[in-house]
């Protein structure tokens, strides 16, 4: 929830009108609870989203998240009902060939040098996802933006604005 990734992500779509809302999984930092294989964090990250649906009705939802957070993000953007789209920061290669397939319209944000989701299988395992779906490239230096979060937040912003 304080990597600069999310924190960037979250002043982003703020800035762009979004309600944002940032936790932490179970068992990470001074939250309750051990981490459960994606599983339980689905749960966590389910009643987040309640809440804020609860709290505002009337806004479209998306689901966003970074790293292992984009996994969650697009499992949960793949149930229903659907938020408006899935902003994907980060997804890793570990869990490209488990990831749910579905309908939302799926936006993907990579660095050039992300080390846990390489460019050339990130490309090809994107190529093979049915639409709707974007993959924006960063030119970064690694898993984290470093040297291009400016450039990070003002893609995600303009996607949000879209």
């Amino acid at each position: 929830m304080h990597n600069k990734v999310v924190y960037r992500m979250a002043r982003g779509l703020r800035q762009a009108g979004a309600v944002v809302l940032r936790f932490n999984y179970r068992g990470v930092n001074l939250s309750e609870g051990v981490y459960d294989n994606g599983d339980g964090e689905t749960d966590d990250a389910r009643v987040a989203l309640g809440l804020l649906r609860e709290r505002y009705p009337d806004l479209p939802s998306t689901t966003a998240g970074f790293s292992f957070g984009s996994r969650i993000a697009l499992r949960l953007a793949c149930e229903k009902p659907h938020p408006r789209r899935a902003l994907l920061v980060g997804f890793p290669r570990a869990y490209q060939e488990a990831a749910p397939q579905c309908g939302v319209p799926r936006v993907f944000i990579q660095s050039t040098h992300d080390q846990y989701g390489p460019r050339e299988a990130m490309q090809i395992w994107f190529d093979s996802l049915a639409e709707p779906k974007k993959l924006i490239w960063i030119e970064a230096k690694d898993h984290f933006f470093a040297g291009e979060l400016d450039a990070f937040e003002k893609a995600l912003i303009e996607v949000q604005q879209t």
